[in-house]
């Protein structure tokens, strides 16, 4: 599994000519690790003298920040898997009409799922931001350059796998599911930069 790997083999293996782990993968393991700095800065808040009145809310936030951490780091497999599977279908046998039609069946349904994969690492990015927010503004101001980077690492995660989102729907021939995750994906696009924004604007160094 890619997440079981090292960081030095990740990255050997991403550089690699084959075509993953990719920019899917990539997308995840960025949100992951903003989540590991969300979690960080809520801990170094947690106990500390000054900070009793947001201890609650910290440790709420160190919570969730386990949960979206580990749930991404499952999206970096799942998102490689997810290509894979539309690989799977490209190299189906397409010599009889019946061949066709199912090579053709397979090949959209293996695209749905790997444009709803990374469009779930969009919606779990978005809310690692918001716990950003969170850390940045109420915590441990000394770990405030942390809280920060988990935010832009957030964004590039929610923006990176959106874009995998689109060229996959680029080729969905079901237009009401291209048209009903389009839907999903304007609000992440559009609100992402503005709460990148509103968080770094805190950050007072």
């Amino acid at each position: 599994m890619l997440v079981d790997l090292t960081i030095k083999e990740f990255l050997e293996k991403t550089a690699s000519k084959t075509p993953v782990p990719g920019g899917g993968s990539g997308a995840a393991l960025s949100a992951a690790v903003a989540a590991g700095l969300v979690e960080m800065v809520a801990n170094l808040t947690i106990g500390k003298k000054g900070f009793e009145e947001v201890e609650i809310e910290m440790r709420k936030v160190a919570k969730e920040a386990v949960e979206l951490k580990e749930e991404l780091a499952g999206n970096i497999d799942k998102d490689a898997e997810a290509f894979n599977q539309v690989m799977v279908a490209f190299r189906l046998p397409q010599n009889t009409e019946e061949e066709k039609i199912s090579r053709s069946e397979a090949i959209q349904n293996s695209l749905k799922q790997a444009a709803l994969v990374p469009l779930g690492v969009a919606q779990h990015a978005f809310k690692v931001i918001e716990l950003a927010g969170i850390a940045v503004e109420k915590g441990n101001k000394n770990a405030v350059t942390d809280g920060a980077v988990g935010a832009m690492m957030a964004r590039t995660a929610v923006l990176g796998a959106l874009l995998n989102v689109k060229i996959n729907l680029s080729s969905i021939k079901d237009s009401d599911f291209v048209s009903e995750v389009s839907m999903q994906i304007q609000p992440l696009q559009e609100g992402i930069k503005t709460r990148e924004e509103e968080i770094l604007s805190r950050v007072e160094i």
